[in-house]
């Protein structure tokens, strides 16, 4: 057919994408995982996505014993509900409140926890956020549609190889009778990311 594309070694690849195919190729013919494990671990990955988050989030909004475990030890309290990190890097979990908002953003390349929100956008890798989000990240927020009261401090949190961050966003006003379900909706991945506040209820 036509629209088919042409064979993988045959499509122009960058340098990442480059050494990230020679060592899958290494870790195969060295028979240290299988390339059925690493389908398997890229389908697992793709099958996570910002609701699972926004669950993680609801609970805590709803559960002030479970939020408090989720700040103490994020990775079992996230187990709780199902969710088995992908990857050895701790998972910290940070709260927004009245007086501070936290801003995620991986200055060296683009760490996320993925377990929970699926892949990163784009904007996340990119080198104008990884830059401007700790230079200005006040700017970056109005840029994004939130701007803060000046008197709320703006902690960014810096994810690496060995610690990624989830925000837990403020809950928003008027949602005191709302189910637990009803309040994931609410909770977007860049909520969790920092660069928004939760949707408000209809």
């Amino acid at each position: 057919m036509a629209d088919e594309h042409p064979p993988l070694e045959h499509v122009e690849r960058g340098l990442r994408a480059t050494r990230i195919l020679a060592i899958r190729r290494l870790l195969t013919d060295k028979g240290v995982i299988t390339v059925a494990e690493v389908d398997d671990i890229i389908e697992r990955a793709r099958e996570r996505t910002p609701a699972d988050g926004a669950k993680v989030v609801a609970r805590a909004w709803v559960d002030d014993a479970y939020k408090a475990r989720l700040l103490t030890n994020a990775r079992s309290a996230v187990a709780e509900l199902g969710y088995r990190l992908s990857h050895d890097a701790e998972l910290a979990v940070v709260e927004n409140t009245a007086d501070v908002h936290h801003l995620v953003v991986c200055t060296l390349c683009s760490c996320y926890p993925t377990s929970l929100l699926g892949p990163p956008p784009d904007w996340y890798k990119s080198f104008a956020y990884r830059q401007r989000a700790v230079v200005e990240p006040r700017a970056v927020l109005r840029e994004f549609g939130l701007a803060l009261a000046g008197r709320v401090r703006v902690a960014v949190v810096d994810s690496t190889a060995d610690v990624r961050y989830l925000v837990l966003p403020r809950r928003p006003s008027g949602t005191e009778n709302m189910a637990e379900d009803a309040l994931a909706e609410l909770v977007t991945r860049d909520s969790m990311i920092g660069v928004a506040a939760a949707r408000l209820p209809r």
